[in-house]
């Protein structure tokens, strides 16, 4: 066994080590010279460049309904200062700098949080990785850059409802593991966020239609037994097609999963699992 680390020891290591991390970021961030995007408009940009939704409330084995529901309070304040954010060419997208405070008096309640080792837990504004987790998956359809990303690295949960592939979520932790693109192109993007029929909806716009679309596939998926563990496994790639000609111009491997299997591994398909 590896030495415990600081944070690790107790909870007011813990806090003390979140202090330390959240004043270096600040120091880093006022020492950079990236422009954050700020300005945000109610008018609709008119070109939808990608839309997605994702079920908010899910029933997990083991964790408290309550937590997810308060997940959704969470998640409404985040949209209503994100929603209609313009990214102007040059600006950088933080997922942090757009929502700002996430703390009780702001209205933020306890929501489900993965901690150190993949393990849940609950904290205040918990449940925020799945705004993330959109913004992630619309730029990810778009020729917009990323420029902070934390993959999870764990499989915490079986697929239920699944809308996209494996792995492509993001971590956060308010402020120092942020979220954040940059907008390397030549025209005004806009992120559009809200709540809907049980769902977290969400849309990129741009002021014109870009030359390309994306498609984001996962191929190889199996599971794999080593030692007493199971792996999922998989890439995921990103395909960039031209739209006048329908021509694949790229595959983009973005992601090659080896995830440990944290749930219970009763529920791994059997045919699945694969001796390679």
């Amino acid at each position: 066994m590896g030495r415990k680390l600081f944070c690790d020891i107790n909870p007011t290591c813990y806090k003390i080590s979140v202090k330390k991390e959240t004043f270096l970021r600040n120091v880093k961030d006022a020492l950079s010279s990236e422009k954050i995007a700020k300005e945000r408009k109610a008018e609709l940009l008119p070109n939808i460049v990608k839309s997605h939704s994702s079920v908010l409330v899910r029933r997990l084995e083991g964790v408290d309904i309550r937590l997810q529901e308060n997940k959704v309070t969470n998640i409404r304040l985040a949209s209503e200062k994100i929603n209609g954010i313009v990214i102007k060419p040059g600006e950088t997208f933080s997922l942090w700098k757009t929502i700002g405070k996430t703390t009780e008096k702001e209205g933020y309640k306890e929501g489900l949080v993965i901690r150190r080792g993949g393990k849940l837990g609950a904290d205040i504004a918990g449940g925020l990785c799945q705004m993330a987790n959109m913004v992630h998956w619309l730029v990810l359809n778009s020729p917009l850059t990323v420029t902070e990303l934390h993959h999870h690295s764990d499989a915490l949960f079986p697929d239920e409802r699944r809308r996209v592939p494996f792995g492509t979520g993001t971590s956060v932790v308010n402020n120092y593991v942020d979220y954040r693109f940059k907008n390397n192109t030549d025209q005004t993007v806009q992120i559009n966020v809200w709540i809907e029929e049980g769902e977290l909806c969400g849309e990129l716009r741009s002021e014109r239609p870009f030359p390309c679309r994306y498609r984001l596939i996962e191929e190889n998926h199996h599971f794999r037994k080593e030692g007493e563990k199971y792996y999922r496994i998989s890439q995921v790639y990103r395909l960039v097609i031209e739209k006048e000609s329908g021509a694949q111009i790229r595959k983009e491997l973005i992601l090659d999963n080896h995830s440990l299997v944290m749930y219970d591994h009763s529920l791994i398909p059997k045919e699945q699992i694969r001796d390679d």
